[in-house]
C-alpha cells in the first residue's frame, strides 16, 4: 500500500500556517491545550517506565531504551493526532511563522510562555495523582525497591544527577531536533497512520540516544522527587529543566525552523506557493500559499 504525502516545501507552508494559528491562541486555549500535551506526554514517560521495567541494561544492552522510546512515542502521537499544544513542537513551528513575518517575536514568546505553564501543570498532574497516588510506581516494601521504582530511579539519576549542564544543553539540542523532525514528517504524511509511523522513529532514537525533552523532565524528576528516587533534588531538577528548555529552543529553531525555512521559503516569490511536487501516490499535492505581508506585525 502507498501512502500520500506532501513533500517537503508544501510541508514549509503547512508549517507556517499551523505556527501561525498556535502564535494567535488566546492564553486560555494554550494553557488547556498546554495541560493536555504535558499530560499525554507524561503518559507516554510512564508507560516508558513500566514497560522497561525488569529489562536489565546489563542482559538486554541498548534493547532496554529502544524499548523505552518506542513506547514513549505514545506521547507525541497523543499530541499530534489527538491535538494539543506542545512547547518543544511549537519551538519549531511559530520561529518558523516569524520568519516569515506572519507573526511577532514577542506573540512567540507569549505563547511559549502559556504552553509551558500547560505543559508543566499537565505533566505534574500524571505524575502525583495518576502516578505517585495511584501506587503504579511503587518503591515497595522497606527494604526492597520495585521494577518501576528501580526504572524510574536510572532514568532520573541520568538526567539530573551525573550529567553535566553542557550535556543537558546539548542532549536537549539533539533531542528537540529529532523531535520536531518527527512533527515535521507526521505534517508531510496525510494519513493517521502515516502520521503514527512518521512519529515513532524519531521519538524513538532521542530516548534510546539518552537525549532530553523539558517537558518529558517535567513528568520524570517531579515524580523521582515525590518517590525519592534518583537522588533528585529541586535545585538539579530546576537547573535540568533550565538547560533542557534552551537545548530544546535551540534545536528547534536552528536545526528544524531555520534551516528549513532557508531551504524553502527564503527568497521565494511573494504569494506564490513553494515548488509543488509529486506525492506518493503520483497524484500531485497543491499545499497551501505562503503570502508575506509587505510589513511586520
Amino acid at each position: 500500500m502507498v501512502m500520500a504525502y506532501s513533500p517537503p516545501p508544501a510541508v514549509a507552508a503547512l508549517a507556517v500556517e499551523s505556527g501561525t494559528a498556535k502564535a494567535h491562541l488566546g492564553p486560555g486555549r494554550a494553557l488547556v491545550g498546554g495541560f493536555l500535551a504535558g499530560a499525554y506526554i507524561a503518559f507516554g514517560g510512564l508507560l516508558a517506565i513500566v514497560a522497561s521495567a525488569g529489562l536489565d541494561p546489563k542482559l538486554w544492552g541498548g534493547i532496554t531504551t529502544v524499548v523505552t522510546g518506542g513506547v514513549f512515542s505514545l506521547g507525541l502521537i497523543l499530541v499530534i493526532v489527538g491535538g494539543a499544544e506542545l512547547l518543544t513542537g511549537n519551538m519549531a513551528l511559530i520561529p518558523m511563522a516569524v520568519l516569515e513575518r506572519r507573526v511577532t517575536i514577542g506573540r512567540m514568546l507569549v505563547n511559549w510562555f502559556w504552553v509551558t505553564i500547560g505543559n508543566l501543570a499537565g505533566s505534574l498532574f500524571v505524575a502525583y495523582v495518576l502516578a505517585d497516588q495511584t501506587g503504579v510506581i511503587k518503591k515497595g516494601a522497606p527494604g526492597t525497591a520495585g521494577l518501576g521504582w528501580t526504572r524510574l530511579d536510572s532514568i532520573a539519576a541520568g538526567k539530573a544527577v551525573t550529567e553535566t549542564h553542557l550535556e543537558q544543553f546539548l542532549r536537549a539540542m539533539g533531542c528537540n531536533w529529532l523531535v520536531c523532525l518527527a512533527v515535521w514528517l507526521a505534517l508531510a504524511a496525510m494519513t493517521v497512520s502515516g502520521k503514527i509511523l512518521a512519529i515513532v522513529f524519531p521519538i524513538t532514537a532521542f530516548v534510546a540516544l539518552g537525549f532530553d525533552h523539558v517537558v518529558a523532565n517535567m513528568f520524570f524528576l517531579p515524580l523521582a522527587m515525590w518517590e525519592h528516587a534518583g537522588g533528585v533534588t529541586f535545585s538539579n531538577m530546576l537547573l535540568n529543566l533550565v538547560f533542557a528548555y534552551l537545548g530544546n529552543a535551540v534545536g528547534a529553531a536552528v536545526f528544524v525552523a531555520g534551516a528549513y525555512w532557508y531551504l524553502y521559503l527564503k527568497d521565494a516569490p511573494v504569494g506564490v506557493t513553494p515548488t509543488d511536487d509529486a506525492s506518493a501516490d503520483g497524484a500531485v499535492r497543491q499545499p497551501p500559499t505562503v503570502a508575506r505581508p509587505s510589513t511586520k506585525q
